[in-house]
């Protein structure tokens, strides 16, 4: 498994002018994937793997875009 010294962002979102983003942390043997609405943590998630966190982070991201959020990196 990759490992990080630092998180990283993964995506960022908009709609109007509320603001969405998924951080991923990945150490030795685990990921943590935590996404936050204008700068508030939604939720954190642990996973034994980082594809299953990458996997869970598309998943959230395509949710938030059927519920007419956009991407903010253009």
């Amino acid at each position: 498994m990759s490992t990080f010294s630092e998180s990283t962002v993964l995506w960022r979102l908009h709609r109007g002018r509320a603001h969405a983003h998924a951080t991923l942390l990945a150490t030795a043997g685990r990921a943590t994937l935590a996404w936050f609405i204008d700068d508030v943590m939604d939720r954190a998630e642990n996973y034994d793997t980082l594809e299953l966190a990458l996997a869970r982070a598309d998943d959230v991201r395509g949710a938030l875009e059927r519920d007419g959020w956009s991407d903010a990196s253009g």
